[in-house]
């Protein structure tokens, strides 16, 4: 006959020993523990991390653990989803043996993983945003293409703005040429004109 708990304390302490500062007992009864697990650091030294707590059953290694995501760092909804399903594979694959370093392994695996697709995503974004400023500046420098029909509207606003620009200068030609004064206005305005001429022809 299986002895489940003597397996259960043998794993625990192989498990104390391998993860000395992530591993954490949070009960003896039901023996329920904590393992964190951290990826190995990415190009920008980030790093994906997730704690799994795990809960050993009366008749485990028979039974399969419980098990929880309690905590992650920089994952979203679908890498977890991702983990719990593959910790769900792992645990019946391995049934009726110690499994929680396997498991723990291939969260291990698997948060590496994402750590690389961390790093796919970003080039790929951008990629994605020099590709659309490279179509902006193709855009910008392209123009609007010359039809007939649009170079012939252009042409109409051109010339009325042209003649605008003529009526406009006729407009003040015209003012100029009223505020112009004769030599009768001149000389009312300014007697000192009339002295100016004799002055002249004394010298």
């Amino acid at each position: 006959m299986t002895d489940y708990s003597e397996e259960q304390r043998n794993e625990l302490e192989a498990l104390e020993s391998i993860y000395p500062d992530s591993f954490t007992v949070l009960s003896e009864k039901p023996t329920t523990f904590t393992i964190t697990v951290t990826s190995e650091a990415g190009e920008n030294d980030e790093t994906v991390q997730t704690t799994l707590k795990f809960t050993y059953r009366e008749k485990y290694p028979d039974e399969t653990p419980l098990y929880e995501i309690v905590s992650q760092e920089n994952l979203d909804d679908n890498d977890v989803t991702d983990i719990i399903k593959l910790l769900e594979q792992q645990a019946e694959e391995n049934l009726g043996m110690v499994m929680i370093f396997t498991l723990v392994s291939t969260v291990q695996e698997k948060l590496n993983e994402i750590v690389d697709q961390i790093k796919t995503r970003r080039e790929e974004e951008k990629k994605q945003k020099e590709r659309e400023a490279e179509e902006e500046e193709k855009q910008r420098f392209h123009g609007t293409p010359v039809t007939i029909e649009n170079f012939l509207n252009w042409k109409a606003k051109f010339d009325a703005e042209l003649l605008e620009i003529k009526r406009k200068k006729m407009k003040e030609e015209e003012q100029a040429g009223k505020n112009k004064l004769s030599g009768k206005q001149l000389f009312e305005m300014d007697h000192n004109l009339d002295t100016s001429d004799i002055q002249f022809l004394e010298e």
